[in-house]
């Protein structure tokens, strides 16, 4: 008869030791992404989309400009940062973009209002700003389907461990989205939200 071998038990305060250590670093870990905030002068969380930040066409008659934006906390190692405000309840099937801002410079920590309007040159020369679902580049306000529930509109500021995004102010919210995800170091969002 042949006998099975079953493998030597692990001494069990060397698992407990292991475990802790885990429990350490995951703690360091989401302590540290706690401290990644993001705020706004006009924008309170949870709350609803001021006028000055709703679009101004397609029905919708509000003043169409960024809200301003700071933020401060983000993981070490971050070479630049980039904002996005996405609406995930369009009725679109895929969401919808409202503004994409990347490469932005790591000393960066705060955008002004309007900053959003490319016209305004109110960002620095590297900065991009890409075609939102919109059609064009630069800030475009909510604007949901009259009689729809609230949407949600997430502001997020992303770290990035990158100077640039190999990107242009053509590329996709896809594909800029993919970029995102691949260089994040941690990202910190604020959501409001707009019905109408």
């Amino acid at each position: 008869m042949q006998r099975t071998h079953f493998p030597t038990p692990v001494n069990g305060k060397l698992i407990w030791k292991a475990l802790i250590a885990c429990a350490l670093v995951f703690g360091a870990t989401s302590a540290l992404a706690g401290d990644f905030q993001l705020t706004s002068s006009s924008l309170q969380a949870n709350g609803t989309m001021p006028g000055r930040h709703v679009f101004n066409s397609f029905g919708c008659t509000g003043d169409n400009l960024s809200p301003q934006l700071s933020w401060q906390g983000e993981p070490e190692g971050t070479r630049s940062f980039a904002v996005t405000v996405y609406d995930p309840d369009a009725p679109t099937g895929s969401g919808w973009w409202h503004w994409l801002v990347f490469n932005i410079p790591s000393d960066m920590h705060s955008l002004p209002e309007n900053s959003g309007n490319p016209e305004k040159g109110l960002l620095p020369q590297q900065t991009v700003q890409a075609r939102t679902d919109f059609g064009t580049p630069g800030y475009g306000g909510a604007c949901p389907p009259a009689g729809d529930s609230n949407h949600h509109y997430r502001f997020i500021v992303w770290a990035l461990d990158v100077d640039q995004l190999p990107l242009t102010a053509d590329s996709s919210g896809a594909m800029i989205g993919f970029n995102l995800h691949q260089h994040m170091l941690g990202k910190a969002e604020l959501m409001v939200t707009y019905g109408r």
